[in-house]
């Protein structure tokens, strides 16, 4: 850790200690877990179940999962003592604790336009791994051949590029794929949680994927004391304020939100 990310991180958790009320954002894949191919094997990384718990039983802290997924896998994976806030799809799906689900509305052309997609890609998905989301269509090849995987890329740009032009629909670049969509992304589900919450309140975001991106120029731009922290194995250009890598980085950033936030207190 360099003595800048060191020095915002001291920053940050003493306004998180200082306040009433905070508020936590994460990304799942890549962030809290390893890729894999197979999404339902993605766990969450070892001792970041057990932080998630105590920062949401013991702590002043509202905590949210944004995510790609739809929202109803994170509570299978994460299995946490108490339901948790979902904001699945990119953020097109709102998941409540209490089980209640809300789902952003699309224009029936936008729609149209989608499944006519879906139906092409269901019958010939150009070698590569199509998946079929309530909002979107999404073409991975993630775990493919560099050479093949720009084939399936270039197929896959060339029936998505010009629907996105489209009202309604737009295209969303992520490592390894790119899904034709409708409805909010990652940036504006952080603009709808804090708009929900106190405006002095300290916010954090943890994101690996490019998708996050929109997300950290939001936090970045709230205007209260806020952190956007980039966590993954490798460097890239990113908008986050600070660069940690997981596993460690995150375990050691929930270990300090706990302790700043109230959710833990040494005997």
């Amino acid at each position: 850790m360099t003595p800048e990310t060191a020095h915002r991180l001291d920053e940050f958790f003493a306004a998180v200690k200082r306040a009433a009320r905070s508020v936590l954002l994460l990304d799942y894949d890549g962030s809290m877990a390893q890729f894999r191919v197979d999404r339902f094997r993605a766990r969450p990384y070892a001792g970041v179940r057990e932080l998630l718990s105590r920062i949401q039983s013991r702590s002043r802290t509202r905590m949210a999962i944004v995510t790609g997924r739809p929202a109803a896998d994170i509570g299978r994976l994460l299995a946490l003592d108490a339901p948790i806030e979902v904001w699945g799809l990119h953020g097109a799906e709102r998941l409540h604790p209490d089980g209640s689900r809300e789902m952003q509305e699309a224009s029936p052309a936008a729609i149209g336009k989608l499944n006519e997609v879906r139906e092409q890609l269901a019958r010939d998905s150009f070698g590569g791994r199509f998946e079929d989301k309530p909002n979107a269509a999404v073409m991975h090849w993630r775990g493919i051949s560099r050479e093949k995987a720009r084939r399936i890329e270039a197929r896959t740009r060339t029936l998505f590029e010009p629907l996105a032009r489209l009202d309604g629909l737009r295209l969303l670049d992520f490592e390894a794929g790119v899904e034709l969509r409708v409805g909010r992304d990652k940036g504006g589900a952080v603009e709808a949680i804090l708009e929900e919450t106190d405006r002095e309140a300290p916010v954090a975001y943890l994101g690996d994927d490019l998708t996050d991106e929109a997300a950290f120029r939001v936090v970045n731009a709230s205007g209260r004391p806020s952190l956007s922290v980039l966590m993954r194995p490798a460097w890239r250009e990113t908008a986050a304020d600070v660069w940690l890598r997981p596993p460690a980085g995150l375990r050691m950033f929930l270990e300090r939100w706990a302790q700043a936030g109230g959710g833990w207190r040494n005997s």
